[in-house]
């Protein structure tokens, strides 16, 4: 069974920067699209950024292009979710996945079938 690992969440001031990890255990992470997501108490699931398997092209949502940045480590078996210029709407549990389809990554939630179980991010002062 794959499994992904979130961890890097954190409470931090508006304006702050967090750093989210995703670790793979089980599975060559860089065979996989990775994507990250995140969902707010009362809100559906929110595709964030994805990075493609192999090549590593990267997608970002309307709502963090520009402040996040989302990279792979393929020694460390890892996939990073840089945050930057937090907001308190940033605050949410975040989520990775991995989507084994042989096709580049997407910002769909119903593409990925492997999830991790969460990290909390909370913004505020």
């Amino acid at each position: 069974q794959l499994q992904l690992v979130e961890s890097g969440g954190d409470l931090v001031q508006p304006g702050g920067s967090l750093r989210l990890s995703c670790l793979a255990s089980r599975f060559t992470l860089r065979y996989y699209n990775i994507g990250w997501f995140r969902q707010a108490p009362g809100k559906e699931r929110e595709a964030l950024s994805c990075i493609s398997r192999g090549a590593g092209s990267t997608y970002y949502a309307d709502s963090v292009k520009g402040r996040f940045t989302i990279s792979r480590d393929n020694a460390k078996n890892t996939v990073y979710l840089q945050m930057n210029s937090l907001k308190p709407e940033d605050t949410a549990v975040y989520y990775c996945a991995a989507d084994a389809r042989p096709v580049g990554c997407t910002l769909v939630t119903g593409s990925y079938g492997y999830w991790g179980q969460g990290t909390q991010v909370t913004v505020s002062s």
